[in-house]
């Protein structure tokens, strides 16, 4: 499909650091001057716009912009003030867990009353919460596999097989029309939405940048491939219960059965891969490399924390009856055939 392989376009900046990086890679302007990476938010538009628009020359990159400036020095240079930001940030805002075990405990079991995004899509969310759930998860879910793949290399053993057979489902098992992100560019079809490669970086709000980034500053970074195995291992934990949720929802809005489709599969696939992950993945790492505990524990910790401000952030606006979108979508519910 041309829309999982086209280069997105360059985003509007959303402050004076994006507009920098974005002048830059343009050839048009210098990068933004090191007080301004220390001045803004650091969970904010400007700096995590900035971050992504640096982050995303090791996916996709953009349309007009030299592929070769991935690893230019001094955006580089850039990169690393940002995400040592952000990085510091998170090891002092999420949650903090002693070990592996206990920072897993909290996601295995699901609370009796759950109050979550999947909760209220299935049980009162209407068709224009739906669209623009998918709206803003297309940032992770086209490219949903790929930052997790980066570990590969850095991995040995029976976390490395473990590892690599995961992804193998992820992408599909081999088969083009069952990679998983093939997969969700049809639910968006389904439900009227631009399934393209980054359409939505425009709209999407502070929060799934957040998420997204996430994923990349660990997958980047071989000192911290333990945090990368306990994202992986919480998003594979809380996949399956949260996408039979989520497939209640798609039924019950009508979204379409393509969008049925993605989280049905979603369901049986990462049930398996939950243990996998688990027993294989976290169990090969620590028994290669157990100074890596913390590091597992952080990447659970940090995911869970990141994931739930976004949580917060969709329900705030969505209870309040507004767009979670910076740029709400057209209203018009028609699907595309």
């Amino acid at each position: 499909m041309e829309h999982l392989s086209e280069e997105p376009r360059l985003p509007a900046p959303r402050g004076p650091l994006s507009a920098a990086v974005e002048d830059y890679l343009r050839g048009t302007g210098p990068l933004p001057a090191p007080g301004q990476a220390a001045a803004a938010p650091v969970y904010g538009d400007d700096l995590q716009l900035a971050l992504y628009l640096c982050y995303e020359l090791h996916y996709r990159g953009f349309a007009g912009v030299a592929p070769d400036l991935e690893w230019d020095p001094e955006l580089l240079r850039t990169r690393v003030a940002l995400e040592d930001r952000f990085l510091a940030a998170l090891r002092a805002d999420a949650p903090r867990h002693d070990g592996v075990d206990d920072a897993l405990a909290g996601i295995l079991v699901e609370p009796v009353d759950g109050t979550g995004v999947s909760h209220f899509l299935r049980d009162e969310g209407e068709l224009w919460h739906v669209r623009e759930y998918a709206a803003q998860r297309s940032l992770y879910h086209l490219k949903e596999a790929d930052p997790h793949a980066w570990v590969l290399p850095r991995l040995r053993g029976r976390a490395k097989a473990a590892m690599a057979a995961v992804e193998f489902d992820e992408y599909g098992g081999g088969r083009p029309d069952r990679v998983h992100a093939r997969l969700f560019a049809d639910l968006m079809a389904d439900l009227g939405l631009d399934p393209a490669y980054g359409r939505y970086l425009d709209a999407a709000c502070a929060e799934l940048l957040v998420t997204v980034n996430l994923m990349s500053l660990f997958g980047l970074r071989r000192s911290l491939r333990g945090a990368l195995v306990g994202h992986f291992a919480t998003v594979e934990i809380t996949s399956s219960p949260g996408s039979r949720r989520l497939a209640e929802a798609m039924r019950r809005t009508g979204a379409g059965p393509a969008a049925e489709h993605f989280y049905d599969e979603h369901v049986e696939a990462d049930a398996v891969h939950e243990q996998v992950v688990r027993h294989d993945v976290i169990g090969g790492l620590l028994q290669d490399e157990p100074h890596l505990a913390p590091d597992v524990a952080f990447g659970v910790d940090a995911t869970v924390f990141v994931e739930d401000r976004l949580g917060d952030r969709l329900l705030a606006d969505w209870r309040a009856g507004r767009s979670s979108l910076r740029t709400p979508l057209d209203q018009e519910l028609a699907h595309v055939s």
